[in-house]
C-alpha cells in the first residue's frame, strides 16, 4: 500500500517558535520516506496537513498542492510502467517538473549565476565555454533535463567532439583531435558547481553529481608534456619578425621556460616586485591562482627578453598565445603541440635534470606541497631508467660480439 501526506519536521529538530521544514511523507508498505518541499513554517502555522495563519498561506498552499500532485503523478506513472518505486527518483522527477514551470530556463539561470559570480577571467572562460557546450549539446536545457542519464549522454557527446583546427593544420592534412579528458572533466566540474548553487537556492532538491562520484576521468595526470634540452635549444633558435604575435609568443614561452611562471603569474609580472642584489634580480611572490609563495630569480635569457621589451612582459591573449605556440613548435620540428603550461613543466624538469633538489624546485614553482613536484621527479627518474636500458642493450650487444 502507498500513501502520501504533508508532515512538519518529522525529525523533531526545530527549536520552539522557529520555522521547521514541511515534507511529503511517502509510505510504501508501512515504511515512510520523506521528500522536502523547500517550505518552512512555524508549528502553529501548520494544521490539518496545510499552511494557515500566514499572509502568504494561500501561495504556500498552492505550492504544496503542486508538489504533492507532482509526486503522486510520478508514483502513479511508475506503477503504470511496472517500475519499482524509487523515492529518490520520484523526488528528482517531481522537483524537475516543478522547476520547469518557472519563467527562467536552466541555461538562462546558469548564465545569470555565472555573471553574478566573482571569478578570475580564466575561470570565467571555463564556465562560459561549458554553457556553450551545453547549448550545442541541446540535451540539457530545461530543469527537468538535469538527470544522471542526460549527464552521461553529455559526457559521451563531449568525448566525440573535435577541437577546431587552424588553417595551417587543415592544409597540412593533420587529423582532427578530440577534446581531452582533462578539459571534459573541467566542464563537469563547472556544471557540478552550478548545480550545487541550484540546490543551495532551492532550485533543485539534489545534485545528480552526488550519484556520479568518480565516474568521469580526470585525464592522465601523470602525463607531463615538457621539452628536452635539445628541443629547448631548437625553440630558442627561432627568430620570428620583431613585434609580431609570433615573436611575442616565442619570447613569452622562453620567459616561462626559465622562470616556471604560470600564464596568469607571467601576465601579472612587474619588475618592481624584484630587487637587484649583486647584479641578480630576485623576488619572493605569491601565485595568483593559489596564493602559495614562490621564489624567483631572473636568469640571463629572461633578462635579455625583458630588456628588449623595456622591462615589461608583452601582452598576448592566452588563446592567441597557444595558437602561435603550435605553429612555432611545428617550425622547429617539435611534433607535440606546444601550449603555455608546457613551459612551466619544462622549467621544473629542466631544473631537476640539472641536479636542483626537488624541495627547491617545489619552492621555485610555488607548489602547495612537494607531492605535486614529485610528478616531475618521476619523469626524470624514467629518463634515467631509459639511459640504463640503453647502456644495458649496448652491453648485451658487446657480449654477443665476444
Amino acid at each position: 500500500m502507498i500513501t502520501t501526506h504533508i508532515t512538519w519536521d518529522h525529525r523533531g529538530r526545530t527549536k520552539p517558535g522557529a520555522e521547521g521544514p514541511l515534507e511529503v511523507c511517502v509510505t510504501i508498505d508501512r515504511k515512510p520516506y520523506y521528500i522536502g518541499t523547500g517550505i518552512k513554517v512555524r508549528k502553529s502555522e501548520f494544521k490539518a496537513g496545510t499552511v494557515v495563519n500566514r499572509p502568504d498561506a494561500d501561495a504556500l498552499r498552492t505550492r504544496l498542492n503542486l508538489i504533492l500532485n507532482k509526486i503522486e503523478n510520478e508514483i502513479n506513472q511508475a506503477i503504470a510502467d511496472g517500475r519499482q518505486i524509487d523515492v529518490a527518483d520520484v523526488k528528482r522527477r517531481a522537483w524537475a517538473t516543478v522547476q520547469d514551470e518557472s519563467s527562467t530556463s536552466f541555461l538562462e539561470w546558469c548564465q545569470e549565476q555565472t555573471d553574478r559570480m566573482t571569478l578570475r577571467e580564466g575561470t570565467m572562460k571555463h564556465y562560459r565555454t561549458m554553457i556553450s557546450r551545453l547549448r550545442d549539446f541541446d540535451g540539457i536545457r530545461r530543469w527537468s533535463d538535469i538527470t544522471v542519464e542526460n549527464i552521461y549522454k553529455w559526457d559521451t557527446w563531449l568525448h566525440k567532439l573535435e577541437k577546431p583546427q587552424s588553417d595551417g593544420e587543415k592544409k597540412a592534412g593533420k587529423a582532427p583531435e578530440t577534446i581531452s579528458d582533462a578539459a571534459i572533466f573541467n566542464y563537469h566540474k563547472c556544471l557540478k558547481a552550478l548545480l550545487s548553487r541550484a540546490v543551495l537556492f532551492d532550485r533543485l532538491q539534489q545534485n545528480p553529481y552526488d550519484r556520479l562520484r568518480g565516474q568521469f576521468r580526470r585525464g592522465d595526470r601523470e602525463r607531463i608534456d615538457f621539452l628536452t634540452d635539445e628541443e629547448m635549444e631548437a625553440f630558442e633558435s627561432l627568430h620570428p619578425v620583431a613585434g609580431s604575435k609570433m615573436a611575442m609568443a616565442r619570447d613569452l614561452f622562453v620567459l616561462q621556460m626559465y622562470t616556471g611562471l604560470a600564464y596568469s603569474d607571467m601576465q601579472n609580472f612587474s619588475i618592481s616586485d624584484y630587487r637587484l642584489t649583486d647584479g641578480v634580480w630576485k623576488n619572493t611572490g605569491e601565485r595568483i591562482k593559489t596564493g602559495v609563495s614562490y621564489v624567483s630569480q631572473l636568469l640571463p635569457p629572461v633578462v635579455e627578453i625583458l630588456e628588449r621589451y623595456n622591462w615589461k612582459v608583452p601582452r598576448l591573449d592566452n588563446a592567441d598565445y597557444n595558437k602561435c605556440l603550435k605553429a612555432l613548435g611545428m617550425a622547429c620540428g617539435i611534433e607535440r603541440p606546444l601550449h603555455s603550461h608546457m613551459a612551466r613543466h619544462t622549467f621544473a624538469t629542466w631544473m631537476l635534470r640539472h641536479g636542483v633538489p626537488i624541495e627547491h624546485v617545489s619552492k621555485m614553482i610555488g607548489h602547495t606541497n612537494i607531492t605535486q613536484t614529485q610528478r616531475y621527479a618521476r619523469i626524470v627518474a624514467s629518463d634515467i631508467h631509459d639511459d640504463f636500458s640503453m647502456i644495458s642493450d649496448k652491453l648485451a650487444q658487446r657480449s654477443k660480439k665476444k
